[in-house]
């Protein structure tokens, strides 16, 4: 009796010190849901900023659209994709779902694909079939990371454009849907189609009167199209982070109320077992009081 309360003490005292692992963790996950949804808000007057200063670039005359936004097919028709995953573990089927998700998408397309994995975990679910996979990258751990990562890519994406071997640029990543829910997306940028174009000479400026382009224009919004991939890039990577946390946080939730579960077993059986002894205890007393009142008098 006496082993078993000392091994279900030890077995308490390890659960015990699960569950604040645990609850750190739910802690972090939750703390850096909010800074990713911050800074993807954060993009939303950003991005109004650079479809402003595109609006002024359509609104006004050019000497000629730049065809290469809108049109970049070559003679090589392929694929370029990003696809945003994870490094760290304990984010349940996170990278399984995307990685079904990708193959699905990309099987509709009969081209040769270029493929860059931001997060190594979703390397190995992907389909090989008619894919190139470069060099993956490590995914940033917080929002100082993510500016970084976005130049890299957009500097490699810009070398594969400019040697012709890619035609249309993909992102695919998971974008939640409510604070504890995402789900797999995927976004076109390049080429423009004339949806995007619509939406952006829509705008509205705030007081009615456009600003006049000065210096060269087709720099201008040759420019301004990066910036608009830029933000593209940051707001996919800063949503997927958020997801992966938001998957993080469910499963730490899961295992907070599984472990309280257990400390609570274990502790009624600990108590059940302590009774016992106790009960045991007392009548082995019972009995030797007993057994001493029967004794027969000199």
């Amino acid at each position: 009796m006496t082993q078993a309360l000392s091994g279900l003490q030890r077995k308490i005292g390890y659960t015990h010190e699960l569950q604040s692992v645990v609850r750190t963790m739910k802690a972090l996950a939750a703390a850096n849901i909010v800074q990713f949804e911050d800074a993807v808000n954060s993009l939303i007057e950003y991005y109004y900023c650079v479809q402003l200063g595109l609006n002024a670039c359509f609104n006004q005359p050019l000497r000629s659209i730049p065809q290469y936004p809108f049109n970049i097919r070559h003679q090589d028709d392929s694929l370029a994709v990003i696809v945003f995953g994870s490094d760290q573990g304990l984010v349940g089927r996170f990278n399984e779902n995307l990685a079904e998700f990708s193959n699905h998408t990309l099987s509709t397309y009969q081209t040769k694909k270029h493929i860059w994995c931001v997060g190594e975990r979703v390397l190995q679910h992907l389909s090989t079939d008619n894919i190139q996979l470069e060099n993956p990258h490590q995914l940033p751990s917080s929002i100082d990371g993510i500016a970084e990562l976005v130049g890299e890519l957009l500097v490699e994406l810009e070398k594969l454009l400019n040697s012709h071997t890619v035609s249309q640029v993909m992102l695919i990543y998971n974008s939640p849907i409510s604070k504890s829910s995402y789900a797999p997306k995927s976004l076109r940028l390049l080429p423009l189609d004339k949806k995007w174009r619509k939406q952006v000479e829509q705008a509205n400026w705030p007081k009615g009167s456009l600003p006049e382009l000065l210096n060269d224009r087709e720099k201008t919004f040759l420019a301004l199209i990066k910036e608009y991939l830029y933000v593209a890039i940051y707001r996919a990577c800063a949503e997927s982070l958020a997801s992966e946390n938001a998957s993080r946080l469910s499963g730490m939730l899961r295992a907070e109320k599984n472990i309280e579960n257990q400390l609570h077993d274990l502790t009624l059986q600990y108590q059940q077992i302590r009774q016992q002894n106790i009960d045991q205890e007392l009548f082995d007393l019972i009995l030797g009081n007993e057994a001493l009142t029967q004794q027969p008098k000199r």
